[in-house]
C-alpha cells in the first residue's frame, strides 16, 4: 500500500481520542482506492514504526498541543513537524514524537508525512469529545481528504450516508 492514514491518541481520556475517531469515521464512512489503509494507531507509539516505513505517504492526526484556543488545528508537513513537544498532553505524545525521530535516524521517513493536529479542550478522563472538538470532526476529516486528494487520490462517501 502507498498511503497510511493513522489516528492516534487515547480513547479513555476526552478529546485525546480525537485522531482514533477520525480514523473510525473515516473507515465507516468513506470509501478509497486501495492504495490507502486507515489505522486506529491508540497509543502505541514506537509500535508504529513499522508503518511509516510501510508507507510512501503519511497522515497523522492527533492533538497538539499548540498553545491555541480549543479547536485550533493546523497541519504540519515533514521537516516542520517538531521532533519532540516540549509540552506533553500525555503519555502517548512521548511515542509519537519518537517514532518520528526514530524514522527520521533510520532514514525511514515515509517520503510524505503530514500531521493533522488540533488543540483539545480536555484530556480529563471521559470516553466523550469535548462538544468543542466533536464539533471539528468534519473540519478534520475535510483536511485529511483534501491532503488525499492533493496526493491524486479518490475518496467516496459510502452510500449508506445520507
Amino acid at each position: 500500500m502507498d498511503i497510511g492514514i493513522i489516528g492516534v491518541g487515547n480513547i479513555l481520556m476526552q478529546d485525546e481520542g480525537t485522531g482514533p475517531k477520525v480514523a473510525e469515521i473515516l473507515k465507516n464512512n468513506y470509501t478509497f482506492n486501495p492504495e490507502v489503509e486507515i489505522i486506529d494507531g491508540g497509543t502505541l507509539g514506537l509500535e508504529l514504526l513499522p508503518y511509516l516505513e510501510k508507507y510512501r505517504k503519511m497522515i497523522l492526526i492527533d492533538v497538539v498541543d499548540f498553545h491555541k484556543e480549543p479547536g485550533f488545528m493546523k497541519v504540519l508537513r515533514g521537516e516542520d513537524i517538531p521532533p519532540y513537544l516540549k509540552s506533553k498532553l500525555s503519555a502517548h505524545h512521548v511515542g509519537v514524537q519518537d517514532l518520528i525521530e526514530v524514522a527520521r535516524l533510520m532514514g525511514t521517513m515515509p517520503e510524505e508525512l503530514v500531521l493533522v493536529g488540533i488543540q483539545p479542550l480536555s484530556i480529563d478522563i471521559g470516553l466523550d469529545l469535548t462538544p468543542t472538538i466533536a464539533g471539528k470532526l468534519n473540519l478534520l476529516i475535510e483536511e485529511v481528504l483534501k491532503i488525499l486528494e492533493n496526493w491524486g487520490i479518490k475518496c467516496a462517501l459510502q452510500s449508506h450516508q445520507k
